[in-house]
């Protein structure tokens, strides 16, 4: 059987960001490390005020946020084959920033870690009861500290 993982990083901001550009070793890595096969999907990169119109109008939070995932699987209507359309992870690029300046980190480690959350959305994982917070998270940090991006 032919394994397959087709992702494409949409860059919707005018500018080159070497950080996004750098996120095909993780995601390779994570994939690989999450043991997928045959998944597509897409990462956005777009700026606050797309991010914030997306928030708005899909989750009724006006506000902008800082990665938002689309999982097709969550639709029940959706028909399952053996490739598995997992859907879209738009992030915000200036988010990404505030956030980095504000933990004290890298851009590269904010753009890595907002990636892999939202990849981890995708399939499923959320975070809204404790338990399933510290499964999530713990998760994320494997991934990310496997790889070399350290806080």
């Amino acid at each position: 059987m032919n394994v397959l993982n087709y992702y494409e990083i949409i860059n919707k901001v005018d500018e080159n960001i070497d950080e996004v550009n750098e996120l095909n070793g993780l995601l390779n890595y994570g994939l690989k490390y999450l043991k997928l096969n045959n998944v597509v999907f897409n990462i956005i990169i777009v700026d606050n005020e797309t991010i914030h119109s997306i928030n708005k109008e899909y989750r009724g939070v006006d506000c902008p946020t800082d990665v938002i995932s689309f999982a097709l699987e969550d639709d029940k209507s959706f028909v399952q084959t053996e490739l598995r359309i997992l859907g879209d992870i738009y992030i915000s690029i200036d988010k990404a920033r505030e956030q980095a300046k504000n933990y004290g980190h890298s851009l590269k480690r904010e753009i890595s870690f907002l990636t892999i959350h939202g990849l981890l959305h995708l399939l499923g994982y959320d975070h809204m009861e404790e338990k399933d917070e510290k499964e999530m998270f713990e998760l994320q940090e494997l991934i990310l500290d496997g790889y070399g991006i350290k806080r």
